[in-house]
């Protein structure tokens, strides 16, 4: 599937979905085109992953969160999602949702083994803005466990290779059976059968490992993404964790950002206020020139239209806006003094408020009864 639909589509749910409402909507959708229902059916197959996709996003609240805000680049942050998950990954992680067996009486059900889940790992990763502007590639280094070369596993004896173990009891209402998760693996129906120096009870090691990192243009300070399946190996054999990723942000030494808008504080002489100039300014990833017309007051302030960041839902681009700031110089020679003393007298050069700032001392003087 080309281009991904919204989670809440995909599931038939509105935004305000519960948790039950979710799990419900996801249940009959894995039942419908579940594959022993639907045998060599490419497309049954894609929507019954595409399912697991969307609850895999909407039932977990904190990533429910982060989609709700950034969309699929907020849990996707390089390629996850259903492209990165295979059947045995559905069914160990989602099983529970059909009682304990994921299907109830369909051929992959109640003998299929629990694969081990691998630990999450995080890292954080610094941005300046001009690279959240235009998005950027990363390649960090991970410390991480891997599946280790050289072992090898082999069905586990005490559950035949089921990850579950059965007994039949005799009462009084007559036999009962009950499964119950196999000790002897932990539920994942594999035992190890060779183990190489340097692998753990496990099959695991601890490796460095370089993972290249797609990060989209527009994210935020403080925003997660999730690159799925480069997170520490799973035990024997099993389903590897996640790469949360947490973004920061560089604070820029001029630009200060809010939102998808930028801010820049500019300083002016005097001369350049009364008389106008082109002056100019730097932008996230360039310079832009901007005229300031004769008689412009501090405070006043001058937009440059799409120049601020992208938003990381592609809903558009913000803007800079540019703060006039006239500076007054600290110290002055005899001359400049004596120059600025022959304009103090001139009407050009005395301060005029408008009428709004006239009414509004006038309601100062009234209120203190002057």
């Amino acid at each position: 599937m080309s281009e991904k639909r919204d989670y809440y589509e995909v599931l038939g749910v509105d935004k305000s979905a519960t948790t039950s409402d979710i799990k419900k909507a996801y249940r009959k959708l894995a039942l419908k085109f579940h594959p022993d229902k639907n045998p060599d059916n490419a497309e049954a197959e894609e929507k019954f992953k595409e399912a697991a996709e969307a609850y895999e996003v909407l039932s977990d609240e904190q990533k429910r969160q982060q989609y709700d805000r950034f969309g699929h680049a907020g849990v996707n942050g390089s390629g996850g999602g259903y492209g990165g998950m295979n059947m045995d990954d559905i069914f160990s992680q989602f099983g529970d949702i059909f009682g304990g067996r994921f299907g109830g009486g369909f051929s992959g059900g109640s003998a299929r083994q629990r694969a081990a889940r691998g630990t999450n790992l995080r890292v954080r990763i610094k941005l300046t803005l001009q690279e959240v502007l235009e998005g950027v590639t990363k390649k960090i280094k991970v410390n991480k466990l891997i599946n280790s070369e050289g072992v090898t596993f082999k069905d586990c004896p005490t559950c035949n290779g089921t990850g579950a173990v059965r007994r039949v009891q005799q009462t009084f209402l007559g036999a009962m059976q009950t499964t119950t998760t196999c000790s002897a693996c932990h539920g994942t129906g594999n035992i190890i059968d060779k183990r190489p120096a340097g692998a753990n009870e496990q099959g695991l090691e601890r490796k460095e490992e370089v993972i290249e990192i797609e990060i989209p243009s527009g994210v935020e300070d403080g925003m997660q993404l999730s690159v799925s399946g480069k997170g520490n190996a799973g035990p024997f054999n099993g389903i590897p964790g996640d790469l949360l990723v947490l973004i920061e942000v560089i604070e820029d030494e001029e630009l200060h950002r809010d939102g998808q808008n930028i801010h820049y504080e500019a300083f002016i002489s005097f001369i350049d206020a009364a008389l106008g100039a082109s002056i100019e300014v730097p932008t996230i990833n360039s310079k832009a020139r901007i005229k300031i017309e004769p008689g412009t007051q501090s405070g006043k302030m001058l937009r440059l239209k799409g120049k601020g960041l992208p938003s990381v839902q592609s809903y558009g681009v913000g803007d800079q806006f540019v703060h006039v700031n006239v500076w007054t110089p600290k110290k002055l020679s005899k001359e400049e003094k004596e120059i600025l003393e022959k304009l103090r007298g001139h009407e050009n050069f005395k301060p005029k408020p408008n009428r709004r700032d006239k009414d509004f001392f006038q309601k100062v003087r009234d209120m203190f009864g002057k």
